[in-house]
């Protein structure tokens, strides 16, 4: 035998030797030749975890959908609450603000008439009293109403219940928001001393001159009996105090007819309208339950039919909710 030969025998023999023992194939009961092939060692267990985590994760994939579509439907109701009181609002604002001058132009052109129409005392919240002009900073014929809560700040700057009106004897107060329902006074912080102020009432035209700014923790010291104090917001992101300014009047005052009532806790400085609590959270239960109604309608039956008949309901209900919730925010703002 040649060396060759010998030596690729040797190795063959050393292989043998050091390789794992295997078993021999297990014939399966099911074949009827007596021939099965041996299952890898740990397959089965392997298919089994994998269909346990399918399930698993079957299971959870409905709770994420649910998950994901509250967080979207939360991310574009407050949107939506956004742009209708930095936008939406001002436009209602505007609306409003257009038929109280006419009605109030109307009242005040019968001056002299001998038949008083224009309110010179206390009168219903929301009516018109007076119309106000700052040229310093674009004022111009913009409607004060009667009342200074959040409410009544929708319609445009609020004359405080408890005073006179501008132009009477004493100290009449007139609030405006500054950023929110059209931002009536968001240019109120710009006025300096010196600049002038024109309001017309019922019993005629009353000017003003600003003396002096202050804020809610530095109040001005006025001597003058008969004075216009305008409040609103400092700011217009956070409002958390409030500024004013400080005007004598200049011309003739008028007698102040007394007889006005107190102002609730609505009415006062930077404060929201709490009352509206319940009407909030019962819109907000419409809100959820017309959202779920259409969610189901939209599974069980066409997503584009059920949507676009649940829109005008959602979008109605959306519209009494956020007017609930502004009424909460601070009346300057």
């Amino acid at each position: 035998m040649a060396q060759g030969e010998v030596d690729i025998k040797d190795a063959v023999a050393v292989a043998a030797a050091s390789a794992p023992a295997t078993e021999a194939p297990s014939t399966s009961p099911a074949s009827g030749n007596g021939v099965g092939a041996a299952p890898r060692p740990g397959a089965g267990g392997s298919r089994q975890a994998l269909g346990a985590q399918l399930s698993r994760l079957a299971k959870t994939r409905p709770n994420l959908q649910l998950v994901g579509a509250g967080l979207t439907l939360l991310g574009v109701f407050l949107l939506g609450f956004v742009a209708y009181v930095y936008g939406l609002s001002g436009l209602g604002e505007a609306r409003a603000q257009r038929t109280l001058y006419q009605t109030l132009r109307v009242e005040l052109g019968q001056l002299g008439s001998g038949t008083q129409v224009a309110p010179v005392a206390a009168t219903t919240p929301g009516d018109p009293v007076a119309i106000l002009n700052i040229p310093a900073i674009g004022i111009d014929k913009m409607v004060v109403v009667e009342g200074t809560s959040p409410e009544n700040l929708t319609l445009g700057p609020g004359h405080l219940i408890n005073t006179p009106l501008p132009g009477e004897f004493g100290v009449s107060a007139i609030f405006g928001r500054r950023a929110t329902f059209g931002a009536p006074f968001g240019r109120l912080t710009q006025l300096k001393n010196g600049d002038k102020i024109t309001v017309y009432t019922g019993q005629g035209k009353a000017t003003y001159t600003v003396v002096a700014k202050g804020d809610s923790t530095h109040y001005v010291e006025d001597p003058a009996p008969n004075r216009l104090l305008l409040f609103t917001s400092c700011s217009a992101a956070v409002p958390t105090s409030y500024c004013y300014y400080d005007a004598d009047l200049t011309s003739t005052p008028q007698p102040d007819p007394g007889g006005r009532p107190a102002p609730t806790t609505a009415d006062l400085l930077l404060n929201g309208d709490t009352s509206v609590l319940v009407v909030t959270m019962m819109w907000a239960v419409a809100f959820l339950i017309v959202s779920a109604a259409g969610t189901i309608a939209a599974a069980w039956w066409s997503p584009w039919l059920a949507y676009l008949a649940a829109a005008p309901l959602v979008l109605a209900v959306l519209w009494n909710l956020y007017q609930s919730l502004a009424a909460l925010l601070p009346n300057l703002y």
